[in-house]
């Protein structure tokens, strides 16, 4: 429980942090996904297919994020691309991570920065 709320902590792991991020932009399917994550973690989350279309379905199951059905029209062969987005409640937790980074940053800075840098 976070000191002081009722509410408990809710922290994310690297790769679903960098997923959440992709989907701020707007909605994906899961391969544009699987690249965006790649290059905004620059080469350091690699998912497999398998890991993220697990992930996906965690973080729909959280209410993270929700199907949508932009970029569902059906242009190409095969059956459509499941296309995600980011909700208000996964948002909020993206930015509660942001935040949580950024006093742990501040931190360190404040201790170690100057002699660390």
């Amino acid at each position: 429980m976070t000191p002081g709320t009722n509410k408990p902590e809710i922290i994310i792991n690297e790769p679903t942090f960098f997923i959440l991020l992709s989907l701020a932009s707007g909605p994906k399917h899961g391969y544009a996904v699987l690249k965006d994550t790649e290059e905004l973690s620059q080469g350091k989350v690699n998912l497999s297919t398998s890991t993220l279309y697990t992930a996906l379905n965690r973080l729909l199951n959280q209410g993270f994020i929700e199907r949508s059905d932009a970029g569902q029209n059906g242009s190409g062969p095969g059956l459509p691309r499941k296309v995600y987005r980011l909700n208000e409640r996964g948002r909020r937790i993206l930015n509660a991570e942001a935040m949580r980074m950024q006093v742990m940053l501040a931190s360190y800075q404040q201790r170690l920065g100057e002699e660390h840098a």
